[in-house]
């Protein structure tokens, strides 16, 4: 197991060609579990939507390389091929179209943000307790993640099972395989088991609320310059997205009880309205739309 960990964190060729490879390989695979998998809520289709799979991606390529800038660089190209290439793959199988890419904003943030977390991460190859220190933030990350699997996983089993304990696994993963002091070791365990801890009290005092995208596709004559209201002004927030083939409402709601409001769309004389409602059914949320007048 040692040897294979240090081959993975350390021992790989990461040429440019290889990282290239290595992300059209991801985004082959990310967006045929998009496009294949059913239901939506299984494990395997949560590489496209949440970061767990991806910092470990990440890692290898920085613990790869022999330089932190080569580093910066390479990951932050390996996620500017890779996260297009996802939405691309999809858009032919998607009722969405090329409306998709209204999502890759949100990923090419973070895409931006790889070159210098990507510079800093090239500091866990020196496995010593500053390198624990640089591995804290994707410690939290997956245990906040970890956490969100496992609730889905109680409330509705065994949907995000796997995901749940691959974000844990990965946690005990780096604390073996980075480091070699059994100092830093425990030190990353204990971090682990903290940030888990620190992600139970926030949703024990927030009352476990989780905020979903609801979609809207609106009619075909509506002009980018419509104004979107909702009735109930606290039931979320709108976000358009227009271009030649797709008009699309995206609504950002907490998913924490049942209810429903009315969304006008206002396009000059042309009045659309839509009932968007949160129902519980089966132990978990779901959302629907209705065009209504």
């Amino acid at each position: 197991m040692k040897k294979f960990t240090d081959k993975l964190f350390g021992g790989l060729k990461m040429s440019w060609l290889n990282v290239i490879l290595f992300a059209v390989a991801t985004a082959v695979y990310t967006s045929a579990m998009m496009i294949f998998v059913r239901p939506i809520d299984l494990s395997f289709r949560d590489i496209g939507a949440t970061f767990e799979c991806w910092i470990l991606f990440a890692i290898i390529i920085m613990t790869n390389c022999k330089k932190p800038l080569e580093s910066a660089l390479k990951t932050f190209v390996f996620f500017l091929i890779s996260q297009p290439l996802i939405y691309l793959f999809q858009v032919p199988f998607s009722e969405m179209g090329w409306g998709l890419f209204g999502y890759y904003r949100y990923w090419f943030i973070w895409t931006l943000l790889t070159l210098p977390m990507a510079f800093v991460g090239w500091y866990l190859k020196k496995r010593n307790w500053v390198s624990v220190l640089i591995l804290s933030p994707m410690i939290l990350l997956l245990a906040s993640h970890g956490v969100g699997f496992i609730q889905s996983a109680i409330k509705n089993p065994p949907y995000h099972l796997l995901s749940g304990i691959f974000c844990f696994a990965q946690i005990i993963l780096y604390a073996f395989a980075l480091f070699d002091k059994k100092r830093d070791k425990i030190l990353t365990l204990v971090i682990g088991l903290l940030c888990t801890l620190a992600v139970l009290i926030s949703i024990f005092l927030t009352g476990g609320k989780s905020e979903n995208i609801m979609v809207v596709f609106l009619e075909d004559d509506v002009t980018p310059s419509a104004v979107i209201t909702l009735e109930d002004e606290d039931f979320g927030k709108t976000e358009t997205y227009f271009n030649d083939e797709t008009k699309v409402v995206r609504i950002y709601t907490v998913l924490d009880k049942e209810k429903s409001t009315v969304m006008t769309v206002k396009d000059g004389d042309k009045i659309y309205k839509y009932r968007v409602s949160v129902f519980y059914v089966e132990n978990t949320f779901g959302t629907d739309v209705k065009l209504v007048e």
